[in-house]
């Protein structure tokens, strides 16, 4: 009986490996349809390469390489600013003493991105912006104290420098390749611990939000779902290559912590304005010469358009380069150098890589015909001239001014003024006015931008009375004789 259950086992175990051979001999005989897209033209030989090809099929991503890219490139920034004494108020002295009165140093930070061995970093300018002193730590503990070399509200773009050699730094990608869905890194430094990775998907791209402050704002936010916090303002996003893509800059959070609405400066727009830093001080923007909005649905309707995209003109400014090239209000913008554009932001993003004195391609329609005509782009001052610092179209009495940012507003509690932000020869010099000082009023009306300031003052040629906020918080007010 033992030797015939012992025959019995042997059986059924040469029957076991018999049936095990045959489905192994059917499995490498043909390839796996989960190994590649074409799997008639992929020989798989044993099941360590079909473990292999399924690590490394399409799909599968490794963000290692990336980080290690880049996270020795992202910096701490720490900012210091003396904020203003407060009106007197005996009642607040009474219960907080002689400090609530004196001026106190307040610190901010964020973070920031070296782009170049020598030292130069992109931040926000919502970072750095009123900063007194701004430092920078490296991933390494090292601290620099940064040179402001120049900023731009419009694009919330800063570029700082720091004097030191042989930095690791990241190389600029490019967004416009992005695709939705496309993995991306957010690379910040927000605690001055040391710099921090986290992972997403691209959600949108030419996201505009209403954020950025100036007359000549640019929007084209990148939008992710990468988990971003206070803090990581200026830090980068880079794709999976380890390229940088974009600037982070602001989250859409009820609570100012992460909820999965975070936005980024396309690197697009980065490069130029970081360019004209470095090379002059001041952003060189180029414009068209039009006001322009969203094509909405009755806009299609008036227009005979078959779909709702494209940008309406609403007007053309006099002597801009839209005049000067013949288009005409209710013209429909479709393309700008043969890319499409769809929104105002999409526009914006693209002639945000000219230069005045650059020339273009522009693309609408009129009356259900398709033109493509070349425009010379001009700047804010109506030519095709270099803009220096000091020179801007916003300079008045000397002085370059900025409307007021939200956080200007609200620390001022106003919603009307304009803040000096350099100050050259002139007017605004003489008479005492120093770089910081608010304006809001001018020959007692209210001052809501700078270009107020010249029409209220008959184009600087009538100046009789002047009232703002100085720096450190008190109140100033000049009065002229006739």
């Amino acid at each position: 009986m033992k030797g015939k259950y012992l025959l019995g086992a042997l059986l059924m175990a040469l029957l076991g490996a018999s049936i095990a051979l045959f489905a192994y001999t059917k499995i490498i005989g043909k390839p796996s349809v989960a190994v590649s897209k074409d799997s008639s033209k992929v020989e798989v030989k044993d099941a360590r390469a079909i473990l292999t090809s399924l690590q490394m099929q399409e799909g599968q991503i490794d963000f290692t390489y990336a980080a290690e890219q880049t996270v020795h490139a992202v910096v701490h920034v720490h900012t210091k600013t003396m904020m203003g004494a407060q009106p007197d108020n005996p009642i607040m002295e009474w219960f907080y003493g002689d400090r609530y009165s004196k001026p106190r140093e307040v610190s901010g930070y964020g973070s920031g991105v070296i782009i170049s061995n020598d030292g130069y970093i992109i931040t926000n300018n919502h970072v750095i912006e009123n900063a007194e002193n701004v430092d920078v730590t490296l991933n390494d503990k090292r601290t620099f104290m940064a040179q402001v070399i120049g900023r731009d509200q419009s694009t919330d773009i800063a570029l700082l420098k720091i004097k030191a050699d042989n930095l690791p730094y990241i190389k600029y990608g490019d967004s416009d390749q992005l695709k939705l869905g496309e993995w991306v890194l957010a690379v910040g430094n927000p605690f001055n611990l040391t710099s921090t990775v986290t992972a997403g998907i691209v959600s949108a791209k030419g996201r505009s939000l209403g954020l950025n402050e100036g007359d000549y704002r640019i929007e084209s936010f990148i939008q992710t779902d990468a988990a971003l916090n206070m803090g990581n303002s200026g830090g980068a996003l880079v794709n999976i290559k380890g390229l940088l893509v974009g600037i982070t800059s602001a989250i859409i959070s009820p609570n100012g912590a992460y909820a999965g609405n975070s936005f980024a400066i396309p690197v697009s727009i980065i490069k130029k304005v970081v360019d004209d830093l470095k090379e002059f001080g001041e952003v060189q923007r180029a414009l068209i010469g039009v006001n322009i909005k969203d094509v909405e649905s009755e806009d299609a309707d008036k227009q005979n358009l078959s779909e709702i995209k494209g940008v309406l003109v609403t007007n053309i400014i006099p002597d801009g380069s839209a005049e000067d090239a013949g288009m005409k209000e209710n013209d429909v913008i479709v393309k700008f150098d043969d890319m499409a554009v769809n929104t105002v932001s999409e526009l914006q993003e693209q002639v945000g890589k000219h230069r005045p004195g650059d020339k273009a391609t522009l693309t609408y329609l009129r009356n259900g015909k398709e033109n493509t005509i070349p425009i010379i782009l001009k700047n804010v001052a109506g030519n095709t001239s270099i803009v220096t610092a000091g020179m801007g179209g916003d300079l008045v009495y000397g002085a370059k001014l900025e409307s007021l940012s939200s956080a200007d507003k609200r620390s001022l509690n106003v919603d009307y003024g304009v803040k000096v932000s350099e100050l050259n020869e002139g007017k605004f010099k003489d008479i005492g006015m120093k770089r910081g000082y608010f304006i809001l009023s001018v020959n007692g009306k209210k001052v809501k931008s700078p270009a107020d300031i010249k029409q209220f003052t008959n184009n600087e040629s009538n100046l009789k009375a002047i009232g703002g906020i100085q720096s450190d918080g008190t109140i100033f007010s000049y009065q002229f004789g006739n």
